[in-house]
């Protein structure tokens, strides 16, 4: 059965609203995608790190409800992450994180047809080294995608930061950050030339999202731009990860996974212009109501 695999943190956000109110949800980088990619009928695997806790268990009902199937045991761990999220008046939310991160083994059989890494995932030890080693094994069967999805609370912004964004880059075929990530990360650079130095490591796509401003696919060709949707934010928690998924969904549609990228795919204009404002659609959604939850497909 063909499937995608997911890789990187689940957590639950401690949410502390502008009027007081505190909810927990189910969330994380990688477990967003996955449930994301699962409402939109794609099979999903994710590979992630929980314990047998309330939060741990909440996580796993909450990836059981949407059908994500596991794609490692996810008890290597002995406490279950969390991050607290404060809503700040335009619906943007700042975070303070207590993570634990590693990974219990992933098998790639069968192969996925693509591979996607994410945020704290990707570039926390030690389970960032597992992390690169899946994607390394991944390459050679299908098309790997990552999300820088910065966060500079836990990881910093410093050279050793960048340097592990840039080596987890150069693993992957499409790349996804904001102009938010890349500002903070390569902030002399600014960020169409930040988005232009991912490309030349070794991407054939380098996607940024801006927010109300649309999002921009960056290849050797040039670049394409979209306008975002107009929506009513409710918050922003998970609109990335939404945007991510959808844009996998896309690229799924567009039968451009389930083998290796050996060559940038040909991808006209108009397709790049599909697939970004596809991602937009559902991201909109997201934003237009509380916490990470992505559309269904039917909602699109």
């Amino acid at each position: 059965m063909s499937y995608a695999l997911v890789v990187g943190e689940a957590l639950v956000d401690v949410v502390h609203a502008s009027d007081g109110t505190v909810r927990e949800h189910p969330g994380g980088s990688a477990a967003n995608v996955a449930v994301a990619l699962a409402r939109l009928e794609r099979p999903v695997r994710l590979a992630t790190a929980y314990a047998d806790d309330a939060y741990g268990r909440l996580i796993a009902a909450h990836l059981a409800a949407d059908g994500v199937a596991a794609g490692s045991d996810p008890a290597v761990v002995a406490r279950t992450s969390s991050a607290t999220a404060t809503l700040q008046a335009d619906g943007s939310a700042r975070y303070a994180f207590d993570l634990d991160w590693r990974l219990g083994e992933v098998p790639l059989a069968p192969a996925p047809v693509v591979v996607h890494a994410c945020s704290l995932g990707a570039v926390v030890a030690p389970g960032r080294d597992q992390v690169l080693d899946v994607l390394a094994r991944a390459r050679s069967l299908c098309p790997v995608a990552y999300d820088v999805n910065a966060r500079p609370a836990v990881t910093g912004t410093g050279a050793d930061t960048v340097a592990a964004v840039e080596r987890v880059v150069a693993l992957a075929d499409v790349v996804k950050a904001s102009d938010e990530d890349l500002e903070a990360l390569w902030p002399a650079l600014g960020v169409d030339a930040a988005a232009e130095r991912l490309l030349t490591l070794g991407p054939h796509a380098v996607v940024v999202t801006r927010g109300g401003e649309g999002a921009t696919w960056f290849r050797a060709e040039g670049r394409v731009d979209v306008r975002s949707r107009p929506v009513t934010v409710a918050d922003t928690i998970g609109a990335g990860d939404t945007f991510g998924a959808a844009l996998l969904d896309g690229l799924w549609d567009a039968g451009l996974l389930g083998a290796p990228w050996a060559t940038t795919p040909e991808l006209d204009d108009a397709r790049i212009e599909a697939l970004l404002a596809h991602a937009a659609r559902a991201a909109a959604v997201t934003v237009s109501r509380p916490g990470a939850d992505p559309p269904h497909r039917r909602e699109l």
